[in-house]
Parts: structure tokens; sequence; C-alpha cells
């Protein structure tokens, strides 16, 4: 029986998640998403239907020695292990998601591989790191020779991909996100629990204190929930934008309506998969700025040009004019 897995309480936990549409005309099975996940041939993946179809792969580790990046630009070495996975949403998003967990001190000198493989998704200073120093520079800067998460993620999805390419055929353009985020005990500052940022070149940012007990696996857990919807709104927002809603010639409206409500409408489900004790970090968002709000009146403006290009297709069919009353 191994031993239980460490908390956020002695150790700062960061990662990143990619999201994106899975490139196929419809929405995969349970047993397409299996071949697709299957990312060792050890481990078996993992499938739920309730409360929606959910399929996740089994974990990966990759070896990493390298730089640490840290605000001030202090040079820290950690060596260890990242872990990865990707994820099926209903068959129809795919993630991936890199993270790893830091203590704040390691041997002084480097050890053998095996004192690093015992210990999972952890990656070991070489001496003693500020976690604080640690989590504002994987936020905020990233130099050559640094650790990149994210590369890592990345890779995932691109083997996933070139298993797709004899049957690439996307309903729709979409942009892919990416979220990092790095996750620190709850001290019972004044700090707030969960801040939330887009960068200029899109890349999101989550900066999270974490309640005592909680897990660098839950944490990560929260962050796909929150990346995922993140990845909703936007893609809905940026469809409907420009878009001329109201125009007399509803095909182009149509060509973009139809695949929101086909392929997306129904996969908003916040918490689904959140632990309890986090819910009310996924509480902060709703307040500020507010994602479910927006999501719903992003989904009555669909769901009302839906109706008036209906509308306008009736007259145009029986030829009459349509009048105000």
């Amino acid at each position: 029986m191994g031993a239980p897995e460490r908390t956020t309480d002695d150790l700062l936990a960061c990662g990143e998640v990619r999201t994106c549409l899975l490139p196929t005309r419809d929405a995969v099975d349970e047993q397409v998403a299996e071949r697709l996940l299957r990312l060792r041939a050890d481990e078996r993946v993992r499938l739920s239907r309730r409360p929606n179809r959910y399929a996740v792969s089994p974990d990966v580790l990759t070896g990493v020695d390298c730089r640490l990046p840290t605000a001030g630009g202090a040079k820290v070495r950690a060596v260890g292990t990242v872990t990865a996975r990707a994820a099926l949403v209903e068959g129809r998003v795919l993630q991936a998601t890199a993270h790893f967990s830091v203590p704040a001190a390691g041997p002084d000198r480097r050890r053998p591989w095996g004192y690093y493989l015992v210990r999972p998704g952890v990656l070991v200073p070489v001496g003693r790191v500020s976690p604080r120093a640690v989590a504002e520079g994987f936020l905020t800067r990233r130099e050559q020779g640094e650790l990149d998460v994210g590369s890592i993620a990345e890779g995932q999805l691109s083997r996933i991909s070139r298993l797709l390419l004899d049957s690439f055929d996307p309903p729709l353009t979409t942009i892919d996100t990416r979220v990092r985020w790095a996750a620190s005990p709850d001290s019972g500052g004044a700090e707030p629990p969960l801040r939330f940022t887009v960068a200029d070149d899109g890349l999101r940012t989550l900066d999270l204190r974490l309640p005592p007990g909680t897990t660098p696996a839950a944490a990560a857990a929260l962050c796909e929930d929150l990346a995922l919807h993140d990845w909703l709104l936007t893609t809905v927002v940026d469809k409907l934008d420009g878009l001329r809603l109201g125009s007399a010639d509803g095909r182009a409206a149509l060509k973009v309506l139809r695949p929101l409500v086909d392929h997306l409408l129904h996969l908003w489900l916040p918490k689904a998969r959140v632990e309890r004790s986090l819910e009310a970090l996924w509480d902060v968002l709703e307040r500020e700025p507010g994602f479910s709000r927006q999501w719903e009146t992003q989904v009555r403006r669909v769901r009302d040009q839906l109706l008036l290009q209906a509308i306008l297709t009736q007259r145009d069919a029986l030829g009459a004019p349509l009048t105000a009353s």
C-alpha cells in the first residue's frame, strides 16, 4: 500500500491546463475516448457517465532537471517528475494538464533518480526556495532553460491529435486556451482566495489559496473545471462577436449558431467534479466576473437569434412581409 498523498499544507502546487475542441465532426463515444486516452498500457482509462460523460487518462510522469522560475530571478534548481494527464468531456472537449508540487526545502545537492521517483509529481529543490517567489515567477515570467509545464501538456494534446488525422473535421473553428495556476495554503490573511487574470496574449492565470488538507490532485481538478468553463464562455463570446445578428440573410448566422447549440451549450456544468471543500473558490468567479451570469446571457442571445431566424425563414417561405404591430 503506497504512502498517502501529501497535501498543499506544506507544498506549493503549480500547473497548466490546455483546452481545445476535439477536431472531429461529432462527439466520440466511450470506446474511441478510451483509445485516444490510453497514455499508458499498464493502467486503464477511467470513465464516468454522471453527471456528464467524462473520460480521463492515467497519469504520466515526466522527469525534469531544470531551473524553477522565480519572481526575483533567483536561479533555483529542481529535480523530480511532473504529472500529466488528458481528459475528454462529453466526447467533445479535450483537456491536457501538467502539474507539480514543490516543498520549501530539499537536499543541498542532487540525489540519484531513485530519490525523486518515489515522490511522483514532486520537484525537489536543491537547497531552499521561497514558495511565494516560485508561484509569482511561474505565473508571470519564463526564461529559456526554466521549467515549462505547458509544453508537457501540449505534448499530450499533440499525441491525441495525431490519432485523429484521418477523421479531422471540426464542426466549428475555435481558439485553444491556456490556464496557468499556482496554489498555496490559505494562511488566513487578507489575501483573496482566488485571483483570475487574462494576459495580453490570451494566457489565463489563477493564483489560489487552498483550505487545509487539499491535495495537489484536487487543486488540479478544480483548475481543469475552471479552464473548461472559461474555454466554453470564451468560445461562445468569440463566435457571437461581430456576427450580424438579426440580419435578413440568416444563413451566415445559422452556420455559426447551430454548431454552438449542437456541440457546446449543453456542456456548462460548473463544479461537477470539484471537491466540496473547494467549491467556495468557484463561487468567487460566480461573483466576479460572474461566469454563469455571462454564460446565461450568451445562451439567451443564441436562442433568441435562432428563434428570430426561424421567424424570418417562415416569412420568406410564405412570401409575406414581416411587419411591426
